[in-house]
């Protein structure tokens, strides 16, 4: 379970499993919603069968793509990056359930352009945390101050579109890279005090977001019940339903138009119902494995920036899927943030099956796998 290469197969088998349980998944939990919809019931499961598709080819390229031009181009993918996602302050923006973290391209595909931030923000970071802590040694503390200045930048265009919930995704990758790549402690205490105040405040003037809070850690009334506990309610209808074994992969009732988002942000509890106790551990199993594969290489490779992108994509994708799932059984605040690989949304997962594609480089930079990898292509 040490070794990198397991790690390297196991990484990449728990993706691939993730990424088609999530289509059958997304299909079973939506075709209900669809057809009162007056659509196809196969409409969403096609839409993320063919963002599947894209993503494959995507994180295919990005396998093939060399360390060295990750780090060369680093800078370019954050930029552009960082222009996506103020075009959603413009007309072309679109918003989603109170948030403006949408464009509409071509008025026939709507991008979340955040998911691209957290990639650039994944292969960009170590390199310029690398870069400042070098230039330390004659420049001292100021060294860090552009990564710094570039990450608040990123950070406040996608609190511009009110999405906290992303937001806190991008604020676990920028806090693992400062802490790993050497970022001075007072600096860290100063920004961490800084965005705390910047939470509490953001969410004291939204009395959706305080309902939210409110309703998962208060007692919810039966008024409440129809109205802000209405989601979680019904998610917790749907896990508590499903038992040890499920009711059967579709045969859930919670997604008769009951349970919202039912096939996006909430599509663990669907999980829950239809597969029970023993499939959404199996579920949580494998972003454990996911997880402890990344980790494994991160710690055994040389090289510092592998090492640090490697530990960026794991919090990026564990820790997001960890949340997705603490929010479906009433741990936090409802605040929609989808479950990689498995949730329905096009951005989300060709973005998160590129990431896993950049890993897959990075591992390969790693002496054993690339053995490997070199011997099987002979």
């Amino acid at each position: 379970m040490l070794n990198p290469l397991w790690c390297y197969h196991g990484f990449r088998i728990a993706v691939i499993i993730l990424t088609c349980f999530g289509v059958v998944m997304v299909f079973s939990s939506s075709a209900v919603t669809m057809i009162s919809a007056g659509v196809s019931p196969w409409k969403q499961a096609l839409s993320q069968g063919m963002y599947c598709v894209l993503g494959l080819v995507l994180g295919f390229v990005a396998m093939k793509l060399p360390v060295g031009f990750y780090q060369r181009f680093s800078g370019l993918f954050l930029i552009i990056a960082i222009i996506l996602q103020l075009l959603t302050l413009t007309p072309l923006g679109v918003e989603v359930n109170g948030n403006t973290g949408w464009i509409n391209i071509a008025g026939v595909f709507t991008m979340q352009p955040a998911e691209v931030m957290k990639l650039a923000l994944c292969v960009w970071l170590p390199q310029a945390m690398s870069i400042a802590q070098q230039r330390a040694a004659k420049q001292g503390d100021k060294a860090f101050l552009f990564p710094t200045l570039m990450f608040g930048a990123c950070l406040g265009a996608v609190m511009l579109g009110k999405d906290l919930g992303t937001a806190m995704i991008v604020v676990f990758i920028g806090a693992t890279a400062f802490i790993i790549g050497g970022f001075p402690w007072k600096w860290m205490l100063a920004i961490i005090g800084a965005l705390g105040a910047l939470i509490l405040a953001v969410v004291i003037t939204s009395p959706n977001r305080l309902n939210r809070i409110f309703a998962a850690y208060g007692d919810c009334s039966g008024e409440d019940a129809l109205s802000v506990c209405y989601q979680s309610v019904h998610a917790k209808y749907a896990m508590a339903s499903g038992g040890l074994w499920g009711v059967g992969i579709g045969n859930s009732r919670e997604k008769w138009n009951y349970l919202p988002e039912a096939h996006n942000d909430f599509i663990f509890a669907i999980i829950g119902e239809e597969m029970g106790f023993i499939g959404a551990a199996m579920v949580i199993l494998l972003f454990v494995v996911l997880g402890w594969c990344l980790l494994c290489v991160a710690v055994k490779t040389k090289d510092r920036y592998v090492s640090m992108v490697l530990v960026c994509v794991t919090v990026w994708l564990v820790g997001q899927g960890l949340v997705n799932i603490m929010v479906v059984v009433g741990l936090l605040p409802v605040m929609g943030v989808p479950m990689p690989f498995v949730s329905a949304g096009g951005s989300s997962l060709i973005m998160c099956l590129a990431a896993a594609g950049v890993a897959i480089s990075m591992m390969r930079s790693h002496p054993h796998v690339h053995a490997d990898v070199s011997a099987l292509r002979s």
